[in-house]
């Protein structure tokens, strides 16, 4: 090697020596920046060829290396719609709300610092919007492409309703006292109602009225509703004595006194009645199960106090979103006022087969390359796909300690080959002075 190449070489190394000091001073500037990846310089080195087929030594260059397989460490803020990612994966994100389709409107990113704009979608502190598969009204997701983005829409969680479901049966259960029966002056009717949920999700009461009756061990049922309509009426008789003792023994005394379309029937064999209720175009049918004769499955009467008639109730009210919640599959779960829990969409997590030859944009973010592979937008979880924790961010994978450490190493190495121009230069002025 002449001098003149073994100043080369010292320059090569002093400017491989400065990448790799910048993309230290970026680490650790980005040290605090959520989801950042860090990045280092691999020195290679750097040849010319020769004949034979040879390579001659001539230096070596600095080839920037992303270091994006690596987690960072997860961080609880108690925010809802925080996500961080624990393994492989990368959230998908857009520039604008729902904008286009294509691999070129969607990036890769892992700061998941998520939090509503003033419309309710989930935007991070760089502006970008996480994207997910939407679930329909009845919990599907349908059909979705997994290696496209078009399937995606911008994840909003903002005002919502969602319909109830109409009450169709309720059970009742409680204890009539013994001594209110038999009385030559029977005392008042104890009263009790069960809440129950119409077709367009508002709630009514259906009101059960117990009349003791002058003779033992008999109870008069009226029925009415929340607004005093009255829809029927029958007599229940109780077994005083023997294994079944406080049990209904018989139903009878039927009467039905709804208008049409709305009904009253009882089934006495079964203890079950089934009201008509006219608020709709579409009457509802409710049945409400009393308890079987000569069985402990419902309604009692023994000595004592009166228990309170209660009653399980199908059917939900309408409701308004309260919160959201997601869960470690990426499962964005809506929790309505009402009590109900529905999924809205599905956060995926794209996987690609070399996560270090994703291409490097701006604000912590990624594009597929051809380094990287193609993109699977996989459900978290599932297959290499790491798990979402909810109310969390994750931190950046630098790591001080290592990175002060690797600057003084390429301070050294810079020094080194500042050293070997100086000393090449030392020589090329010897060899000028050769000639006097």
């Amino acid at each position: 090697m002449s001098i003149s190449q073994a100043m080369q070489s010292g320059v090569s190394g002093l400017m491989a020596n400065s990448t790799a000091v910048s993309r230290i001073s970026y680490n650790i500037a980005n040290s605090d920046t959520y989801g950042f990846r860090r990045s280092f310089a691999q020195m290679l080195t750097a040849g010319t060829s020769v004949p034979m087929g040879a390579m001659q030594g001539s230096g070596v260059r600095a080839e920037v290396t992303h270091q994006n397989n690596k987690d960072g460490t997860t961080l609880s803020t108690g925010v809802s719609t925080n996500l961080a990612v624990s393994g492989n994966g990368f959230f998908a994100v857009t520039r604008g709300v729902n904008t286009g389709g294509g691999e070129q409107d969607h990036y890769l990113t892992r700061a998941g610092d998520f939090q509503p704009d003033s419309e309710g979608y989930l935007r991070n502190a760089s502006g970008q919007y996480l994207a997910g598969f939407p679930y329909d009204e009845t919990g599907s997701l349908g059909v979705v492409d997994r290696n496209q983005f078009s399937g995606l829409q911008t994840v909003r969680i903002a005002e919502m309703s969602i319909a109830g479901n109409p009450t169709t049966e309720m059970t009742l259960s409680g204890n009539l006292p013994s001594q209110e029966t038999g009385l030559a002056t029977p005392g008042d009717p104890f009263v009790s109602s069960i809440e129950y949920f119409t077709s367009l999700g508002a709630a009514e009461r259906l009101q059960f009225s117990w009349q003791p009756s002058a003779t033992d061990n008999e109870w008069q049922l009226e029925l009415t509703d929340s607004d005093g309509n009255t829809y029927g009426s029958l007599t229940a008789t109780f077994n005083d004595s023997g294994p079944l003792a406080g049990t209904p023994s018989a139903y009878s005394a039927v009467t039905s006194t709804a208008t049409a379309p709305a009904a009253f029937a009882f089934n006495a064999a079964t203890g079950v009645a089934t009201v008509t209720i006219d608020n709709g175009t579409t009457p509802q049918t409710i049945t409400v199960d009393m308890g079987a004769p000569n069985t402990f499955s419902g309604l009692s009467q023994f000595s004592g106090e009166y228990v309170p008639l209660v009653g399980n109730a199908n059917g939900t009210q309408s409701g308004s979103l309260a919160r959201a919640e997601i869960s470690n599959d990426g499962i964005v779960y809506g929790i309505f006022d009402n009590g109900m829990r529905r999924a809205l969409y599905q956060i995926p997590l794209a996987t690609v087969p070399n996560p270090n030859g994703l291409l490097t944009a701006d604000n912590s973010t990624f594009l597929v390359g051809e380094d990287s592979g193609a993109f699977t937008l996989s459900e978290a979880g599932t297959g290499t796909a790491g798990e979402i924790t909810g109310g969390a961010i994750e931190s950046s994978n630098v790591d001080i300690a290592e990175e002060l450490t690797q600057l003084i190493q390429k301070q050294r190495a810079f020094s080194s080959n500042a050293k070997i121009i100086t000393t090449a230069d030392e020589m090329l002025d010897e060899t000028v002075r050769l000639k006097r």
